[in-house]
């Protein structure tokens, strides 16, 4: 196998005889600006298409020379669910995020995470504020959304109260590190509080940062989740971002993924029965079918029918 060379962070060129994206390497270690502070980059990875290949068929070196064998086999490891040979490639990420859309990430618990930590250092004045077109009311039918535009007036208030709060909390955050303490209209300095307990005042759109290190099998069920149009707009920015790595490190992949699990729709037993009825022909009464109103609405949606 020839050897090929790679630039490390420090630019240093060694040679290496395992399998690398050449689409992924070039953006290897540079960040990708997200929201206003956020950044996502990718720090390693291990693996390619062709090792997925390699490992479904146990064998040794790259996949076939046939790059329409190797399509076929990953499309139909990912339909059946075959999920192992993609636990073989793994990414590691770093990234920096408000600690609110941390704390929605860190339920996928998949993946390998070592996040800054505001017990060692101190955070830095960093802090997310909505766009303007971002500030909605609160979702009359999603409880955990938001729904409409708010008014330009009420959202340009909203937007600066939450500056003025974060740069407020940051100060006394400050404050309290330090030890400072108003004494006969002079502001004085002594023993601050510990960075464990002062960290406490800030509020959750500060950024943290963290390295997250993860399989490819459990990526894509991150990405099918947080990519998606239903997930919150700030981790989904997040999510569609490396949807674009994935698509520079596993093209292959990338299309079964897109197919079969971004792009998809899954049926239930009476969602699917419902569905042959139609194209039969049939006359369809709800009340025959258990589905829920919200599954009825979503399959006349999906297929773009009218059910009833």
């Amino acid at each position: 196998m020839k050897k090929k060379t790679v630039k490390t962070p420090n630019f240093k060129e060694f040679k290496t005889t395992r399998a690398t994206s050449s689409a992924l390497e070039k953006i290897l270690y540079k960040p990708i600006p997200i929201l206003d502070h956020g950044f996502i980059r990718v720090i390693d990875y291990m693996g390619t298409d062709q090792s997925i290949v390699q490992a479904a068929r146990v064998s040794y070196g790259e996949g076939t020379k046939k790059l329409r064998e190797d399509r076929g086999l990953i499309r139909y490891l990912l339909s059946h669910w075959h999920t192992t040979p993609f636990e073989m490639c793994e990414i590691k990420f770093h990234i920096k995020l408000p600690i609110f859309v941390a704390r929605q990430w860190i339920r996928h618990r998949t993946a390998n995470v070592n996040e800054y930590s505001a017990r060692y250092s101190v955070l830095d004045k960093e802090f997310y504020v909505p766009e303007m077109d971002q500030l909605g009311s609160q979702s009359t039918t999603n409880k955990q959304g938001r729904s409409n535009t708010l008014d330009k007036n009420f959202a340009k208030h909203a937007q600066n109260l939450i500056k003025k709060n974060s740069e407020q909390l940051y100060d006394d955050y400050q404050d309290l590190l330090k030890g400072k303490l108003l004494n006969n209209d002079e502001y004085v300095e002594g023993e601050g509080l510990a960075r464990e307990l002062a960290r406490t005042t800030l509020p959750l759109n500060y950024y943290t940062q963290w390295y997250w290190k993860i399989d490819l099998h459990n990526l894509m069920h991150f990405l099918r989740l947080r990519a998606d149009s239903h997930a919150q707009y700030e981790i989904q920015i997040y999510a569609e971002k490396m949807v674009e790595i994935l698509k520079k490190w596993v093209p292959l992949t990338y299309e079964a993924f897109e197919d079969y699990r971004s792009d998809s729709f899954q049926l239930s037993k009476e969602g699917a029965k419902l569905v042959k009825d139609k194209l039969a022909n049939k006359k369809i009464n709800p009340a025959n079918y258990k589905l829920s109103l919200r599954e009825i609405r979503e399959i006349e949606n999906k297929f773009d029918i009218k059910v009833s």
